[in-house]
């Protein structure tokens, strides 16, 4: 039968409104890259200067671009002379997160610099590396991608390749694309990035088609250039069809054009493709002969749809899914009547990998602001290449290597890179006390060498997986802790070069470990073998070579014995400087020992005086360890009248000297609150600092939230309200009711210790800064505290206000409302960070992230102002914080509120 077209009386007659979606250019983004002003092309698109979203480059200008008629000549371009790391654009998507988008982009180069060698550099999207541009086998080159992610803000960024020249483009174009477009058939489509190898606008031969026809901006090229076989001449229709019915919308006039196979035999397209791949492939078809055709659909020669069927005015849509492959062929074979095609697209499918935990991410940018250098970090830090100092295993950062930056100290959120397996740190200018490393259980490898640290601190102790410390080269004094023989992996431990002295743990003396210790005053696992009958180390005399006689003048005989005469008295000399600076040593000792006991006899304050027999006895011998904290090990124990106690032993002696720790007692025996752990007293002599502090069996906060045995009974809600009205309490002590005034520095759940009557106290303020009401608001220091409680601002600024509580009691209240950890490694990347999680939901009122043990059991005014509360706590800005007086009003209406609703509904406490 032969070819008869299908006319029907409707015919196309709402092209007003049509023009007028047209002519929408709603979430359109059209970057002129290194133009100056905005200008509006020949299709009526507003063009945009790329300054807003760029932070470097340099720009110049090319001549008319033939890929682009619709610019002008003298088009300007951007290119990136800095070829180290990557350089990106931020694009706004307007459309997010309810569809995907088009992303166009040109590149040019026309021999802008002169100098005839053409570019070839990388091109990422997000974290996926889309692919590789080399501007010597076409000028100009574009691509065209579809992005499927819900974000608000897409990275593109370009990459130089080794030996490839400068990173250039020309024009970003950013396009929204109707709900669900380009999602069928593609399994994990959220994970793939579309990369438009063809898209062919079969019998079409007026050129390419674009905006206004295309609503949503595709380059649509006419088939005459894929050759396709046999066909008849183009055929057009004079109708409608029905848009709606396609999700991915395509012109009308896309699906008013068509191929039409003359005779029996295969319409064919040969699509040659540059690379092995996965490819996604969509067909379109629009009905248009009053007979209906069937026929079977090919790919490479394999049937993928037999006896496929296109309805007179009827459209429809076929996607498939072509896995590595390097050529496409397709074909449509007749089995009644002519085989159609009216448009087909062809996309390489990439991998988008997993994006780094939120958490990571801004832990990393505040390491590069506390380096104080341009490390070029930008985006994700492993995708689509690590960056500079960082390397990762899939989506997790595991080395950090910053050798050689001037650090000064460790920055806290180093602890938050919880993945680390690596850190080197050498030759930082690192002083001080090694902190915030507690968080990196997985850490394997610490490098801290040839630093001026001058503690090792207690943070070392939790680093169970660490397999090779080096501290050599530092000003490390003192005594090695016990706690680094509870190290078991540990297999090299370098101590060379620094002060340290006294006996080594036995614990460190095994087999599997190799401890180097050379270079330090007196340190061994015997320390008598370095010591000669007194405190000081022993020093070897000096060695002198004899030499045979040969043939020496008097003038040789004479220097030997001038040399020989003034090393003798160069020994003598040193040993009575040495014997000098010794007795001096030892009698500002015996006079600074002699203050402290008049100091201790003469002591009023309202702690008492303990001597080391007392804490001995006390705590049979240290014998049952109930915690380790920044101060040093914490034992149980109970006096002579039976009261339960606390005793924290110091594990430092080089933290504080005996002036300091006296005024920080004075300062503790005047601290007295019932929301505050009473401090009992104190232990100094036998050059011993120890602090004792009423002892509460109700346990921490932590570990009624998160513990295990008796102590894992699941907290109420009231009283989940009521801890945290104690402790909010203690705190206003602390910043307003006491003289000086307090802020604790390191508030959080295993800082909040609970009594047999489940009545909360706040602990561990002993190391706390002290701010007296004159001074100023700010104080400048050196950070401290626990990773994923630690005031973002105060990261940054390295400035303690009140605020810096503020928002740690926030992250408290948090863990109180979700009942999880600030940082976890469980669920998604984006749920790792418990504020950056739960804050959104908490400020729209959404309280599916509370704790799941008390889902049903709230009044949900009370938790909606809880929620409200906590979600002001943790606002980046300071300013925005409540005060800590602020959060106790709100707390103490919550509980009021919950505990009339319990009243009312005869509900427990």
């Amino acid at each position: 039968m032969g070819l008869q077209l299908c006319f029907w009386v409707g015919v196309f007659l709402f092209s007003s409104s049509l023009n007028a979606i047209f002519c929408d250019q709603e979430g359109f983004l059209s970057l002129s890259c290194g133009g100056a002003t905005n200008f509006v092309d020949s299709l009526n698109i507003t063009w945009v200067s790329d300054s807003e979203y760029i932070g470097n480059g340099n720009t110049t200008t090319v001549d008319c671009i033939e890929s682009m008629p619709s610019l002008p000549s003298g088009f300007p371009v951007r290119f990136f002379p800095d070829s180290e790391g990557r350089h990106c654009y931020r694009l706004p998507l307007k459309n997010a997160p309810s569809s995907p988008v088009l992303v166009r982009i040109q590149f040019v180069y026309k021999n802008y610099d002169g100098r005839g060698k053409p570019p070839a550099f990388s091109v990422s999207i997000s974290t996926a590396m889309a692919t590789k541009i080399d501007l010597k086998e076409s000028d100009p080159w574009v691509e065209e991608f579809i992005w499927p992610i819900n974000k608000e803000i897409l990275p593109v960024c370009f990459q130089s390749l080794p030996d490839g020249g400068y990173p250039v483009v020309s024009s970003i174009e950013v396009r929204p694309l109707p709900l669900g477009a380009y999602s069928s058939g593609i399994d994990g489509y959220r994970n793939k990035l579309l990369r438009k190898r063809y898209r062919i606008n079969c019998g079409y031969t007026n050129g390419s088609l674009r905006y206004p026809s295309d609503p949503h901006d595709r380059l649509w090229d006419a088939d005459e250039d894929f050759g396709p076989s046999h066909l008849s001449a183009a055929f057009m229709a004079q109708f409608s069809f029905n848009l709606s019915s396609i999700m991915e919308s395509p012109p009308m006039s896309l699906l008013q054009t068509a191929r039409i196979l003359a005779r029996k035999s295969l319409l064919t397209y040969d699509l040659p493709l540059d690379k092995l791949g996965d490819y996604y492939i969509v067909l379109y078809f629009a009905g248009f002969l009053l007979e209906s055709p069937t026929f079977n659909v090919l790919i490479n020669g394999n049937v993928v749809r037999s006896n496929y069927t296109v309805n007179c005015r009827e459209e429809s849509v076929i996607y498939f899914t072509q896995v590595a492959t390097s050529r496409l062929n397709i074909s449509f074979e007749t089995v009644s009547f002519c085989p159609q095609i009216n448009a087909i697209e062809v996309y390489e499918l990439v991998d988008i990998p997993a994006e780094t935990s939120s958490t990571t991410v801004s832990a990393l940018q505040i390491v590069q602001q506390f380096t104080g250098l341009n490390l070029g970090w930008q985006d994700d830090p492993c995708f689509p290449t690590p960056w500079t100092h960082i390397e990762c295993e899939g989506s997790l950062v595991t080395s950090l290597e910053l050798s050689d930056i001037n650090l000064r100290s460790i920055s806290p959120t180093i602890g938050d890179l919880m993945d680390l397996k690596t850190l080197d740190l050498h030759n930082t200018s690192l002083y001080g006390e090694i902190e915030n490393l507690g968080g990196l259980l997985h850490l394997q490898k610490l490098n801290l060498s040839f630093n001026n640290l001058s503690s090792i601190g207690s943070d070392l102790a939790y680093l169970t997986s660490l397999q090779v410390l080096d501290l050599q080269h530092n000003s490390l004094q003192g005594l090695v802790p016990e706690s680094l023989g509870d190290l078991k992996d540990l297999h090299l431990l370098n101590l060379e070069n620094n002060k340290l002295q006294g006996p080594l743990p036995q614990s460190l003396n095994r087999d599997s470990l190799l401890v180097r210790t050379s270079g330090n005053l007196c340190l061994s696992f015997s320390a008598t073998t370095c010591y000669n009958g007194s405190s000081n180390p022993y020093i070897e005399p000096p060695q002198f070579t004899i030499f045979s006689r040969r043939k020496h003048t008097a003038r040789k005989h004479i220097a030997i014995m001038i040399v020989a005469t003034a090393g003798g008295i160069f020994v003598i000399v040193l040993i009575s400087i040495l014997v000098f600076l010794y007795i001096r040593r030892k009698g500002k000792e015996l006079s600074h020992t002699a203050r402290t006991k008049i100091e201790m006899r003469n002591w009023n304050g309202s702690a008492k005086v303990f001597s080391y027999r007392e804490i001995k006895s006390a705590t049979n011998c240290f014998k049952q360890k109930i915690g380790h904290g920044s101060f040093g090990s914490v034992y149980i124990g109970k006096l002579s009248d039976g009261k339960m106690v606390a005793v924290k032993v110091r594990f430092d002696k080089t933290q504080l000297g005996a002036d300091s720790f006296i005024n920080e007692v004075r300062l503790l025996s005047k601290i007295r609150h019932q929301n505050l752990v009473s401090f009992e007293g104190f232990c100094h002599e036998s050059k011993q600092q120890i602090l004792v502090y009423e002892y509460l069996p109700g346990g921490s906060l932590a570990d009624n939230l998160y513990g295990s045995g008796s102590k894992n009974c699941t907290l109420s809600w009231i009283r989940r309200l009521k801890i945290a009205v104690d402790a909010a309490k203690g705190l206003d002590y602390l910043h307003n009711g006491s003289e000086p005034r307090i802020i604790h520095r390191d508030v959080k759940c295993s800082n909040i210790l609970l009594d047999a009557e489940m009545n909360a106290k706040v602990c561990d303020f002993g190391l706390s800064k002290q701010v007296t009401r004159a001074d100023a608001t700010h104080i400048t220091t050196v950070v401290k505290g626990t990773a994923g409680y630690i005031d973002p601002e105060y990261y940054s600024t390295q400035q303690l206000t009140e605020k810096s509580d503020v928002y740690s009691f926030g992250v408290v209240l948090l863990e109180l409302i979700c009942g999880r950890e600030p940082l976890t490694r469980s669920g998604t990347p984006d749920t790792f960070n418990l504020v950056l999680w739960a804050k959104p939901y908490l400020q729209a009122g959404v309280f599916e992230v509370v704790d799941v043990s008390i889902q049903g059991t709230f009044n949900v005014e009370s938790m909606r102002k809880t929620a409200f509360s906590a979600s002001r706590c943790v606002e980046r800005d300071a300013s925005l914080r409540p005060t800590i007086a602020e959060v106790l009003r709100d707390l103490k209406e919550a509980y009021s509120i919950q505990l009339s609703y319990l009243e009312a509904t005869g509900g427990g406490y």
